[in-house]
Order: C-alpha cells, then structure tokens, then sequence
C-alpha cells in the first residue's frame, strides 16, 4: 500500500479501485489503526457515553453482578470508556491495557482530568505484563478480539487471558457474531462523520472466508482525502468460539444475551452492529511459584572507570556529581526486589572479573557509555567483549552502537526508510581552506562521530562563513584533525527526543513526548540543548528545562512510528532514545539515535519516564525486565527442534 503523510496543505496519496483488497491489508494494520481517526469515524459508538453505560449493564449482570473490590482488567481498552464507566460505578481496582500508544496516551489524560485511577498499560495482549492470578475478571469487549493474521495469536490470547486470571476468574469476551456479519455484510457505505468529514467503506470476505476485509477512505471538504486505510477482522461463530476458549483452557463457557448497537448516526455499524456475549471461567489451580536459581537474582551493574581520566567531562576525571548520580543509581536499584547486584568499574581487570563471572549471573546491566577505558569510541568494545564471552547483557550490540555511533549513518539509513532529516554535507579530514556551502545559513557544525553533546556548543551555530570556519577549526582543535566533520541546516523549530522502554513488536514503551523550553535563555543565545548544558552549571544554558512537548496528534502519530521503525532496523534493544527538530514548517527531522541513552537519575530518559508516572526505580526496573524478557525468549527459541 503506498500512502501520503497528511500534512498542511497537501492530501494523503490514494490508491484508487483495487481488486483484491486482502492483498493491501498489513499483517501489523491494528499498530497503526487506532487513531484520532478511529475515534473520529467510530465516535457513535465509542465516544457515546450512553452505549458505554448500557453495555457495562450488560456485562455487569452477565457477571452476576460483581463485588466492587473485584480486580478488573479492561483488555484492548482503547480510550478507556468501559474502565471509566466501571470506577465510576464504585470498582476500585480496575486496570486497562491496549497495543495503541495514541488510545493509552488518551486514557491517562481523562484519568487524570477526571480523578480516576484506572492503572492503564501500553502493551500487546499476546504478553500481558502482570503476575499470574492476578485478576478475578478480564473483558475482551467491543469487538476488540481477532485482529490478527493467524488464528494462533487469538490463541495466545485467551491462554495469556488464562495465566492472568484467578482460579475461577471469569472472562467476558463480546465480538461480532460472525455467521451474521459473513451474509450480511454491506460492501460499500458512505456516511457523513460531522460537517467537515466523510468516510467511504469497501469491504469483501478473505479468501477463505473467516476474515471480513475492509477499506476505508477519510475525507475532509477542505484538505482532501486524510487516511486511505486496510484492516481485517476475524468472523467467529459462537461455537467455534466455544472450541477456541476450551483449546485455550477454559471451561464452563456460557452465552449471554445478543448486544445490539444503535447510533445516533443511525448510519453504518459495521461490526459493532450485532454481537456475541460469552463469559467462560478460569478452572486452574493457583500458579506454582517457583525459586529462581542465585545466579538468575545476579545482576552485574558494568559502569565507566572512575579511576581513569574521561575525555568528556569537563575536568577530565569523574567529580561528585558524578560519585552522586551512581549514588542514585544503586539507591534505586536497590529498592528492587528480588534481585542482588554487583558492580564492576576496574577496567585494568575487567576482562578477568567477567571471566570470573561466567555461570554465575543472569546477565549484564551495561551502563558503560563511557566506553572502555572512558573512551567513548570504544563503547562497543565494551559489548564486543559481552558477545565473546557469551555473557547476556542490556542495550544494543556493538553493531547497534556502530551505526549510531556514526550521524552521517544513521542520516543514510533514516533517508532511505522515507523519514526525514535536516539537509547537511560533510568536511573531510583533507578538506582544508575554501569550503563550498550548498546549504543556507544558519548551519550548525557537529562532529560527526560521538555523542553526550561532546565539541557541540554555542559556538558551533553559524550565521556566516567566517563563523563556520573558526567552528570547524574549534571542532578539529577539541578532536583532532583527522575525523570527519557534520555541517547540518540549523533548525529553528521545537527541540524534541522521544523515548522507548522495552523490544518491539509485543512489549515496547512510547513514553510520553518532551520538548526542551528555552524561555529563560538569553534572546541572543542560539537555542540548542549541546554540551554547556550538560556539563557547565554557570552557563546560561544550564537553565533550560525539559517539558511536555506540545505536538499535533499527527506529529505524534509519525514520530512514534518513526521511532519504532528506526528501533528495529537499527537493532536497537530494551531502550534507546531518538532527537528530533522540527523545522520551520513543523516538520520532525531526525538528529540522532541513542541506543543506550543516559542512564541518570535527572537525564532525559527520566524525565520521560516520569511522565508516565514511572519513578526513577521504576524506570530501572523496567529496562531490566525488557532485556530478562528478551533472554527468555531467546532462550526459548533455541530450545525449539529445528525442523528436517
């Protein structure tokens, strides 16, 4: 399928008939569905607080009417509606996962706008990340089940759903009634959503059958066509879903009364129009709770050698901000349960103290930014040596950090995947003298190698040619001479990087959006976040603050997916965090990827963390939970028999 992004003034490209409409529907479509646009087109349903209140009458009596302390999980909530309506009837304990970053985002600023406190997750329902027994009831409700290409997904579902629930638990699952839907389905609608916006459907039967495909086509009167989009949705009978809810473990499956949806669009419904109510109950006994082996509870903490001069830092040594923020760092790690960490920073005997370790711990937590021996060009020596000594560890390979070690490398890889970055060019080592400008000014000069904001000041912002050279000459006088130098059009639109806990596709973290606010800086300062912020408490800079960024939901919307592409193809794992610029018309430009992003307890990554309402430990915890998951998994998969 080849779409437009919707931007000012221009219309999203549209394919025009197609034949097959199976053939344009992606594997992955529910990552990308659930939108503004969703809620737009959906809104008769699921902005209605009316159908809202009468479904949860429904469900509630189906129930038997629950205890009020019940442990609720609300799963693929979107928005929150049925959770909301739950705490507002006096249910206290109700939480709510959904895979959409948009829909999550969306239901914590009602929760907090409204003063609830549903405990809503990001997260895909194939790898729910609660404890086992944990909930006496789950909803699958709204037609939010059968999303997926394989029927085996649906499975991993219900057995996740199982795993979550209490002995005895019950889960109420409501979704199309699929012997209806598969007759009487209408192939092409149109309807009005508002006075600016109209959808167009298409839609047709897969190719065996089991799977309602449909197109839809948004328009706005002014900009043109916004969303040009394919989904599927898999049609259940009621006893195959019988047969599915017993495969995956449950018992006792009973079904309730027909849910029947009316709008007051009274227009299309689609596959909300009519569905199936079915409750089934977790027969299991309590999970056994088993000892971790001591070497599983290890966790060895490989952090730079304070001993050992640094080249970024300021003085050149570690100083008690630094002793300070390690301080931080073990306090937080050590308000984690069940875990013993050790820590290693000797670099003279580091190769022998992993050595020594082998067998003995779980895996590595390699905060060692600094490189070995603090130098930052060999960081992924660090990791290099990880691999060789087949001990597990968090963050990226030495392949990751390579390519994010080099800007020039990660400007060639996002250009090619379609996502933007600022127009730049290169100064050679051999460059000397008269350069060539193919850019306008102003134009800002980085190294072309490093990170930490290293030989990137002030300074380094040029508004003529005469400035440019001297910045060069500064970048070559801190780095030497034989490096190659990034010369990038300077951006003058927000300051922006986005952050990620966890390994996509199951189990990522969006974390909330910042934006550096540059109010209290000197008018005549350039606004750029570089090392004198970082490093010197008596610059101007040091008094720039990280907050909320204020973004259309279109520019979120891109910049999480662009984020999640640039994750996966550049092998990034368990964490990383990404820089944007917009430029002046708005536009996200990439700057830079950090695959293993500070650490501390005031950086970046924190600040985000926080505006999830992750503390400091909770942050931590959560990048270790991500690299013990991906372990597993890999483990896991080396145990499956290869196929003759």
């Amino acid at each position: 399928m080849k779409t437009g992004k919707h931007k000012k003034g221009s219309v999203t490209e549209v394919l025009g008939p197609v034949e097959n409409l199976e053939s344009y529907v992606k594997a992955d479509w529910w990552r990308h569905l659930f939108n503004a646009n969703y809620l737009r087109t959906d809104a008769d349903v699921v902005e209605d607080q009316d159908i809202t209140k009468d479904e949860i009458d429904v469900f509630l009596e189906s129930l038997s009417n629950p205890p009020k302390d019940s442990a609720i999980l609300d799963l693929c909530c979107g928005q929150g509606r049925h959770s909301f309506e739950l705490a507002e009837r006096g249910y206290s304990h109700v939480s709510g996962l959904d895979r959409s970053h948009y829909l999550i985002s969306r239901a914590r600023a009602l929760n907090r706008r409204n003063g609830h406190y549903v405990a809503f997750k990001e997260g895909d329902a194939r790898k729910l990340p609660y404890a086992a027994d944990r909930f006496d009831i789950v909803f699958i409700v709204g037609n939010s089940f059968g999303y997926f290409e394989s029927l085996k997904d649906d499975v991993l579902v219900l057995r996740e759903v199982l795993r979550v629930l209490k002995p005895y638990g019950k889960l109420l699952l409501d979704v199309t009634e699929g012997e209806t839907m598969r007759k009487h389905f209408q192939a092409r609608s149109w309807e009005w959503i508002d006075k600016n916006y109209f959808v167009c459907r298409e839609r047709s039967l897969s190719e065996d059958q089991n799977r309602l495909i449909s197109r839809e086509v948004i328009t706005h009167v002014k900009k043109g066509v916004i969303a040009d989009q394919f989904y599927a949705e898999r049609l259940y009978a009621e006893e195959t879903l019988n047969v599915l809810l017993k495969e995956a473990g449950f018992e006792k499956v009973r079904p309730h009364a027909r849910i029947r949806t009316e709008s007051k669009r009274n227009q299309d419904l689609g596959m909300m129009e009519e569905r199936i109510l079915l409750s089934a109950i977790a027969v299991k006994e309590w999970s056994v709770v088993t000892k971790s082996p001591e070497k599983d509870k290890t966790v060895v903490v490989l952090m730079g050698d304070p001993g050992k001069q640094d080249a970024v830092k300021p003085d050149f040594n570690f100083d008690s901000d630094d002793f300070h923020t390690i301080d931080l760092l073990k306090e937080g790690l050590s308000q984690l349960k069940g875990y013993r960490f050790v820590y290693l920073n000797r670099h003279d005997t580091l190769i022998q103290d992993l050595q020594k370790l082998k067998g003995k711990c779980g895996y590595i937590f390699n905060l060692c930014d600094e490189g070995f021996n603090n130098e930052a060009s060999k960081e992924l020596h660090v990791t290099a040596l990880l691999e060789m000594l087949d001990l597990p560890y968090t963050g990226g390979t030495p392949q990751c950090l390579a390519y994010c070690y080099d800007k020039s490398l990660v400007r060639g890889i996002a250009k090619e995947m379609g996502i933007p970055v600022p127009r730049a060019f290169m100064v050679q080592p051999e460059d000397i003298g008269f350069i060539e400008l193919p850019l306008s000014f102003p134009v800002i000069v980085k190294p072309n190698f490093g990170d930490s904001s290293f030989g990137i000041t002030q300074k380094n912002v040029c508004f003529d040619l005469p400035a440019l050279e001297e910045a060069i000459l500064l970048v070559r006088d801190r780095l030497g001479y034989n490096k190659p130098i990034l010369v990038e059009e300077y951006l003058t639109g927000k300051d922006i990087s986005v952050g990620m806990i966890g390994n996509s596709p199951e189990a990522y973290m969006l974390l909330p959006i910042i934006q550096e606010d540059y109010s209290n800086l000197p008018p005549d300062l350039p606004r750029i976040c570089g090392y004198e912020a970082k490093w010197d408490p008596q610059s101007p800079y040091w008094q720039i603050k990280s907050v909320p960024a204020d973004l259309s939901e279109d520019a979120e919307r891109f910049l999480g997916a662009s984020c999640i592409k640039l994750f996966e193809r550049l092998e990034c794992r368990d964490y990383a965090r990404f820089d944007w610029r917009l430029d002046g018309n708005g536009t996200p430009r990439l700057l830079e990827v950090n695959p293993n992003p500070g650490w501390c307890w005031d950086g970046h990554l924190a600040k985000m963390a926080k505006l999830q309402d992750l503390s400091y430990k909770d942050m931590l915890e959560r990048i270790l939970a991500a690299c013990e998951d991906r372990i597993t998994r890999s483990d896991a998969m080396q145990k499956i028999p290869a196929r003759s």
